[in-house]
């Protein structure tokens, strides 16, 4: 318990330490006193910049790093394996597929129809994988090959629409990469209500998350009603995959990185990983953002790609680790 507090304490403080940087860096520098000055109202030339575009960029890393690990945390405990995530079983593919859909076949669309569609294409794709899985009744392992065949499937969708629609690649690509550009106020209020409202439905049921450690058959004898429990914790870490991935585009690796560093301080009780993931989630949001921001000034590099280079050289990691305990 104490090791949790002090975890949860120290991913805090980095993520208010982070927030700040964000708030200071990019094209135009902004000393932290004007950042201050501008936080509490008080006059300065900078209140605009930070007010307007930088303050909604950092609630909106911070949210939808939130959703990706905490969907990524139900994932790997549904499954029992800490390389599942909601890129890499298909979530995220579904819902950049149905968005490049948009792109490309629909250009003339009204800009909230792209997050509908990001948002349907995640639950698409998690009705997919509950039809092929035989309602639950696989193995987690099986499950999350499944998964993989899935995603690749949407995949080579995505690709298919590349090629065939080049004129419109550059907004596509973009999107695709996940980027935090533009975002302001509105993206935060179509994003608040589901990371504020699922979180913690997701940690009122931890205890079910701990008793599905047990596998199928230790869950079943405690009286835990396996299929339905995994179906709700299902359909809860594509709603928060979908909600995240309309707001900020198809972002990797957050939803695999943050639930594994948590593990490996406060182990396997999600009465305590929930939020510790959550926090480190926000954290390599954050991390992400701020090295793209600043890497070739005036320029910005995608928040997707950033937290790919973070990101897959530990699942490298984790496969060569794996591949040990096998």
């Amino acid at each position: 318990m104490r090791k949790g507090i002090y975890a949860i304490i120290v991913a805090s403080a980095l993520l208010l330490l982070l927030a700040a940087l964000s708030l200071r860096v990019g094209a135009v520098s902004v000393p932290l006193l004007e950042v201050w000055n501008s936080l509490t109202v008080q006059h300065s030339p900078d209140s605009f910049i930070i007010l307007q575009y930088r303050l909604p960029r950092v609630v909106i890393a911070v949210l939808a790093g939130i959703g990706l690990a905490v969907a990524g945390d139900i994932l790997q405990g549904i499954v029992r394996n800490p390389l599942a995530s909601p890129d890499v079983i298909g979530i995220t593919k579904g819902a950049g597929f149905m968005a490049a859909a948009v792109i490309f076949l629909f250009p003339g669309a009204p800009s909230y129809v792209l997050p509908l569609a990001a948002f349907l294409g995640a639950i698409v794709a998690l009705v997919i994988l509950m039809l092929l899985s035989r309602r639950m009744t696989l193995s987690p392992s099986s499950f999350a090959l499944v998964g993989v065949a899935v995603g690749a499937v949407f995949q080579a969708g995505i690709q298919y629409l590349l090629v065939k629609h080049p004129s419109d690649v550059n907004m596509a690509l973009l999107w695709m990469s996940g980027s935090l550009w533009g975002r302001d106020w509105q993206d935060v209020l179509s994003l608040l209500p589901w990371i504020a409202i699922l979180t913690p439905m997701v940690w009122l049921r931890y205890p079910k998350l701990n008793v599905l450690q047990l596998g199928d058959e230790g869950s079943a004898a405690l009286g835990l009603n396996v299929p339905r429990q995994r179906f709700l914790l299902l359909l809860l870490a594509a709603l928060l995959t979908g909600s995240s991935v309309a707001a900020v585009g198809s972002i990797g690796f957050i939803g695999l990185i943050a639930p594994h560093i948590a593990r490996l301080f406060v182990g396997g009780r999600h009465q305590w990983l929930v939020p510790l993931s959550a926090l480190i989630g926000a954290d390599l949001m954050l991390l992400g953002d701020v090295i793209g921001r600043v890497l070739i000034i005036p320029r910005e590099v995608p928040v997707g790609i950033t937290t790919a280079v973070i990101g897959a050289p530990y699942f490298i990691y984790l496969l060569r680790r794996e591949r040990k305990n096998a």
